[in-house]
């Protein structure tokens, strides 16, 4: 008989339609444990601007809409947060005074990115509350720290971040959003020295490392689920030989910290491209990689049995 059934995805960045079939994902797929593991929040704000003729005008993923209804608008702003981005219903006025003003398109982005994580965390509660099913979210690099407190407020959802926690009564599990440095100087990034003095920190307190998830944010470097386009001075993809070069993108902190606890399995994402799996020594790793902007849900369903992977699955749904 199984002990635990969890279910892993990551890298959904900001996507409604992307978080929505996560949290249906437990009675789905009957899993008694949920986690998503970090770069959670969305990139970008999408005016929808009011029209003197009472008309709403946006643009988004190259298209033009005009809305001429309620329902209409409804749909758009839809559209917009299932693509991963944050609708915000303005007139003109507000447009050109955030064209002005950098720093208060930077103030909104915050708010509306912490307003959609308050927003997720009600909407798991009320999915899963008396399901018996457990729900972990954390952040990630790309996730600033102002929805750290949405997160920790939360009264169902559980942020795991930093911290040591028992998932099952069996399997413990750590859990890190921090990168390594990446040419887009996200909020989390820190060197790889830090990212070993975080991880250490958590190991010492796990009980038995043979039952022990890590669910680290960036994949252990030099792996099948690390490997990234590599990129020039001006941030493009390189092209040799009609193809994009790929490179190693992991971290050599998150490689030696598996290498010498030998935890049960890793569970990684931040390189949306290496969907895969990979062994280090005992541990298997596992990327279930992104594919948010489609709307589509990559995800890990695993089978844990005592201190074994009993059987695994790569998702896409």
């Amino acid at each position: 008989m199984v002990k635990t059934r969890l279910f892993f995805v990551t890298d959904v960045h900001g996507s409604d339609r992307c978080f929505r079939k996560f949290v249906n994902a437990g009675k789905f797929y009957n899993a008694s444990i949920l986690i998503l593991g970090g770069d959670i929040t969305g990139k970008m704000i999408v005016p929808v601007v009011k029209q003197p003729d009472g008309n709403y005008k946006s643009e988004f993923g190259g298209t033009a809409y005009v809305v001429k209804s309620p329902e209409q608008l409804a749909d758009v702003v839809k559209n917009i947060k299932d693509s991963g981005f944050y609708p915000y219903l303005s007139e003109p006025k507000d447009v050109e005074e955030l064209s002005a003003k950098p720093e208060l398109v930077n103030q909104l982005f915050k708010k509306l990115m912490k307003e959609s994580i308050e927003g997720w965390m009600r909407l798991a509660e009320e999915r899963l509350k008396g399901t018996g099913i457990k729900c972990y979210v954390s952040p990630g690099n790309d996730d600033f720290f102002e929805i750290d407190e949405a997160l920790d407020s939360a009264t169902y959802v559980i942020n795991p971040e930093e911290k040591t926690v028992d998932i099952d009564g069996e399997h413990e599990m750590i859990t890190l959003g921090y990168a390594n440095h990446t040419p887009w100087n996200s909020p989390r990034e820190v060197d790889e020295e830090v990212l070993q003095q975080k991880i250490d920190k958590m190991a010492s307190q796990i009980k038995d490392m043979k039952t022990a998830l890590f669910n680290l944010h960036v994949p252990p470097i030099n792996t099948v689920i690390d490997q990234a386009p590599k990129l020039d001075e001006t941030l493009k993809p390189v092209i040799s030989g009609g193809s994009i070069v790929m490179t190693s993108a992991g971290s050599t902190a998150v490689r030696a910290s598996i290498e010498k606890y030998q935890p049960l399995a890793g569970i990684h994402g931040h390189i949306h491209e290496s969907r895969g799996m990979v062994k280090i020594g005992r541990t298997v790793c596992f990327n279930p990689g992104s594919e948010y902007n489609s709307g589509i849900l990559k995800g890990l369903l695993c089978d844990l049995d005592k201190d074994k992977v009993k059987s695994y699955m790569l998702t896409s749904g």
